[in-house]
């Protein structure tokens, strides 16, 4: 038994008709905050996304969050490497820059060095979209993109998107660990 996928499949996956970020239409939904926010979700996420950048991506000075799902997993994975002694450092990226005080697209980074490399962390991939622009952002404020972990893949083309534009992909589940369909 997976606790993190039986909480993501208990309290955020639902059927029925919905549209996506991407426009698309989707007969299911894959929610990841309500599981991940609780406090048991924020554990295991942290752990899981930890322990898979390590072995997909090696050594990273940060985990960058795509705005709004990927900030709290940026942020498990903080809070988790700090408590294994590693001390791996959250960013957030904006969908935009902010329009006022520092306009900033990044926080976070500022205490890094240029060239660092930074892992990307997403909630879940259906296009990939957002995390090539949020890739592109962590590469015009100067840093190097280890690779894209997510927590969950669609299985729409976005790994495939992602892995095109030249970035590793992972993702610790997929479509079928939801849909029975693999």
């Amino acid at each position: 038994m997976d606790p993190l996928l039986e909480l993501l499949r208990a309290r955020g996956f639902r059927r029925g008709h919905f549209v996506l970020s991407s426009g698309k239409e989707s007969d299911f939904f894959i929610d990841c905050k309500p599981a991940v926010l609780l406090a048991e979700g924020h554990a295991l996420v942290g752990r899981a996304l930890l322990e898979r950048i390590g072995d997909a991506l090696g050594p990273v000075s940060g985990v960058a969050g795509v705005e709004l799902g990927g900030c709290p997993l940026a942020s498990a994975v903080a809070c988790t490497s700090w408590s294994h002694g590693k001390g791996v450092d959250a960013v957030y990226i904006r969908k935009a820059t902010k329009s006022h005080g520092t306009k900033k697209m990044l926080e976070g980074a500022d205490h890094l060095s240029a060239g660092a490399r930074l892992a990307i962390v997403e909630d879940t991939v259906t296009t990939g979209g957002s995390t090539l622009r949020a890739a592109r952002a962590v590469e015009e404020a100067g840093f190097e993109v280890a690779g894209v972990i997510a927590v969950v893949d669609r299985l729409e083309g976005g790994a495939d998107a992602i892995r095109e534009a030249g970035y590793s992909f992972s993702a610790l589940y997929d479509r079928s660990d939801f849909m029975g369909d693999g």
